[in-house]
């Protein structure tokens, strides 16, 4: 038997983990309306609005304290225990060991977190990652209107960061004003894991014909350098698309999405 396929059962077995409930109540989820939205990344190809249905999301970001607790009521998460194909060797690199996150901050970002571990993450709380379009719709917001885009001065102070992203490790959470939508830090911080990344340039038609990339299949009309709003997304696209799902970084988090019950479909934030 090859390797790959000796792991096969321990893989099936982690994605099929049950979903614990210890933290669930103490996590903040805010309900995001949903609506259309004016996207530099056409849905499935298609030049028009992408349509967002109504999602609760996680006001802040995982911090290291949620997910040192997941691990230890999800030992086969811990680092060492993960198989290979799961979790890269920076799998939470700069822990302690693999329950103890020192020297690091309880109210800082994880980081250093795969997809896969993110994803189970997300589950323990009974939600999701976002959607990239989930995501970008109440990243739009600012603190006062639910699409800032046009907005120069909120656009030059979020390129400020991603031009400095990465050179110092992240504060902690929420220590700022959230935004329209009652969620923190969704620039500023820590780049973030989406459910969907490794499918953000591909639509349906050139996934049937090899995997084509979007921007390829476009002729390159998905995406406009000529528009300044779009650097920051332009920046999100190449960092998401170019990883691998156990691949993790020093500035890459991750919060999660709950699907809301039939009765709160028209909630509002």
């Amino acid at each position: 038997m090859k390797p790959r396929a000796a792991l096969m059962p321990i893989l099936l077995a982690l994605l099929a983990l049950p979903a614990g409930r210890g933290m669930a109540a103490d996590a903040d989820y805010r309900a995001i309306p949903g609506g259309t939205l004016r996207s530099v990344l056409p849905a499935d190809g298609v030049a028009a609005p992408a349509s967002v249905a109504p999602y609760l999301l996680r006001t802040r970001l995982v911090t290291n304290a949620e997910f040192a607790a997941f691990l230890q009521r999800t030992p086969a998460w811990q680092p060492g225990q993960t198989p290979a194909l799961m979790a890269a060797p920076s799998y939470l690199s700069g822990w302690r060991s693999a329950t103890d996150y020192a020297p690091l901050a309880a109210d800082a970002p994880v980081v250093h977190v795969g997809w896969y571990a993110a994803r189970a993450y997300c589950e323990s709380e009974g939600g999701r990652l976002p959607r990239w379009y989930e995501w970008e719709f109440a990243a739009a917001a600012d603190a006062h209107h639910p699409d800032a885009r046009d907005d120069a001065e909120w656009l030059a102070h979020i390129l400020g960061w991603y031009a400095d992203a990465g050179k110092q490790p992240p504060h902690s959470v929420a220590a700022g004003e959230a935004n329209y939508f009652g969620i923190h830090d969704l620039h500023g911080l820590v780049w973030e894991w989406v459910e969907d990344y490794s499918g953000l340039f591909v639509n349906a038609d050139s996934r049937a014909n090899g995997d084509q990339k979007m921007l390829d299949y476009c002729g390159g009309a998905a995406v406009s350098l000529a528009d300044r709003r779009n650097y920051a997304i332009l920046m999100r696209l190449a960092l998401l698309s170019a990883m691998e799902a156990r691949q993790d970084g020093a500035n890459l988090g991750f919060r999660c999405v709950r699907d809301p019950a039939p009765h709160d479909q028209g909630s509002k934030p």
